[in-house]
């Protein structure tokens, strides 16, 4: 109930107004259709009578065919309003929640979590964003118009009579959201069946078709194959079954609506022989009666999908709640990086990553972190950027820029993956970073210059470009504290050599965290880190005998 109540709220705080006017409109328009039916079938029986009897000339036509014409045009109107309304409100609320979401996924740790299960977790977060629309479009509107439905025909019958207005009311409650909720309960399960079905299907047709080379070498293409067809056949029978309560709901209000017309009609024909209602009125009230089920019978949708979108708010909701607000102590810091008995542990992982771990690292210092694989360089630099929470201790540091062991370029313009670091940069800054990062002259020979498309991952960029280009949108970031993991591995001598010169060159008065096992890419420290099994076991500066030791230990490449 509360990841329901959290994604409500969201609705409220983007559209709230929009939203409660969508709702009003989608009841005006029930309302009206309802009185359309009912005062046309009044009008022809009175009209009808009146001839009979001879007192046409005293019958007014005019005024109830003028509020039939009125009712028509405004519930005309009133659906085209409620339409435009309604679906300007969710699409404003998505667009919100998309946003939210992004911010979310960027928290400390969810983009780890999201790097482990790209697929999955992005199918799911398209698939319950869409699911979400049902919530306000299939749930809340059909219910505000079913309850307006069901107090006009409670006033205008209780009008007639009381014990009648009542007595419908409370039939249509209990057959109108009787049926709702006992179809919302039994389309949950099928709906958290079909979701599964639907991810296990998604996630093996993905594998089969990137990784049926290695399948097919492996013997495993077969079995594969056939376990994606009992995916499929899973899928098949919670999508049967849905079908089916669909179904059985809509037989259950076409029950419950001739049942509800079949009652009226036996009631007033009763009130009319005892001369308590006139014909006319009774064939209104047969009417309203006929069209006071029907708004209720739209929640049907709402209610089969009801499962999803409960699945979807369970997912997208933690997401949205704010975090914790970090006091301003933590985040102005005379160093650019102070970390006081600091320790991180790894979910799954028996052995901490960090242990109790001291540090100071003042601004404009260029530290390198350096160590076996594993001992936790990484998981240091991770937590200087925020991207890691401390199980224990105190973290300081000021804003930074982190590049990192890979390369993260997107199927995009070249111009577009470099404004990554700086939206608003324009042509001549961006010329201006790759001239720094050694890359311009490749760019000017490339055919369509800035406009160059690249393929998924920065296809069409060799391992150095691609290197380059990180560090071109490292310079166009303007922060003074860089967090640097391994910036030339995997690059030839000569390139490598190039970069960690234009990063020496281009750090300036920039405070430097440098994770490193190479001694080309620590040499650009004034102070060595030395880090074993998540402590820091030696803090070494230059000049001193110690210093050119553990630079000396490194690998050189």
């Amino acid at each position: 109930m509360n990841d329901i109540i959290t994604i409500l709220a969201l609705f409220v705080r983007t559209s709230g107004r929009r939203l409660l006017l969508g709702a009003f409109l989608a009841a005006l328009v029930v309302l009206a259709g309802m009185a359309l039916l009912g005062t046309s079938g009044w009008f022809i029986t009175a009209t009808a009578l009146a001839g009979l009897a001879g007192a046409a000339t005293v019958f007014n036509v005019f005024l109830p065919s003028a509020a039939i014409r009125l009712l028509a045009l405004g519930r005309t109107f009133g659906r085209y309003a409620e339409r435009v309304v309604t679906h300007d409100a969710t699409l404003a609320v998505l667009a919100a929640l998309r946003e939210r979401l992004f911010r979310g996924w960027a928290a400390p740790l969810a983009a780890r979590a999201l790097i482990k299960r790209p697929s999955r977790l992005l199918f799911r977060l398209t698939n319950d964003i869409d699911a979400l629309e049902s919530v306000y479009l299939r749930l809340l509107v059909p219910a505000v118009a079913a309850c307006g439905a069901a107090l006009l025909a409670a006033a205008v019958l209780g009008g007639i009579d009381w014990r009648l207005g009542t007595a419908v009311f409370f039939w249509l409650v209990l057959a109108g959201w009787g049926t709702a909720a006992i179809v919302t309960r039994r389309a949950r399960p099928l709906a958290l069946r079909r979701a599964r079905a639907l991810e296990r299907l998604r996630a093996g047709a993905i594998d089969l078709v990137a990784g049926q080379t290695d399948l097919a070498m492996a013997g495993r293409l077969s079995a594969h194959c056939a376990l994606l067809e009992r995916h499929d056949a899973k899928l098949a029978s919670a999508d049967d079954a849905l079908h089916r309560l669909d179904t059985r709901a809509g037989w259950a209000y076409a029950v419950a609506g001739h049942a509800t017309v079949a009652g009226m009609l036996l009631a007033v024909g009763s009130l009319a022989q005892q001369n308590r209602v006139e014909v006319p009125a009774a064939a209104l009230a047969l009417l309203i009666a006929l069209a006071a089920l029907e708004p209720f019978a739209a929640l049907r949708r709402g209610a089969i999908e009801a499962g999803r979108s409960w699945l979807a708010a369970r997912r997208v909701a933690p997401r949205l709640r704010e975090p914790a607000a970090v006091p301003d102590i933590l985040r102005a810091t005379v160093d650019a990086l102070h970390l006081e008995g600091v320790t991180v542990q790894h979910d799954g992982r028996a052995a901490a990553a960090l242990h109790g771990v001291s540090l100071r690292i003042a601004a404009g210092e260029k530290v390198a972190v350096v160590g076996h694989s594993g001992a936790g360089k990484s998981t240091l630099l991770a937590l200087a950027a925020g991207e890691l929470r401390q199980g224990a201790g105190f973290v300081q540091a000021r804003p930074c820029t982190w590049l990192t062991q890979r390369t993260e370029l997107f199927q995009d313009s070249l111009r577009d993956n470099l404004r990554l670091a700086d939206p608003h940069a324009d042509d001549e800054q961006l010329w201006n970073a790759l001239h720094a990062a050694g890359l311009d002259g490749d760019v000017r020979g490339f055919a369509q210059g800035l406009d160059t498309p690249l393929g998924e991952g920065g296809l069409g960029l060799s391992g150095g470009q691609s290197r380059r280009l990180a560090l071109a949108r490292l310079l166009l970031r303007r922060t003074d504290f860089w967090l640097l993991d391994e910036p030339t591995e995997a690059l030839d001598g000569a390139t490598a050599a190039d970069v960690m010169a234009r990063l020496a060159r281009h750090a300036g008065p920039r405070t430097v965290l440098l994770a490193t096992h190479l001694r080309r890419e620590a040499a650009m420290a004034d102070r060595l880190l030395v880090l074993h099994a998540g402590r820091i076991v030696a803090d070494v500066r230059r000049g001193s005998p110690e210093f050119a030791t553990a630079l000396q230990a490194l690998r050189h490449d």
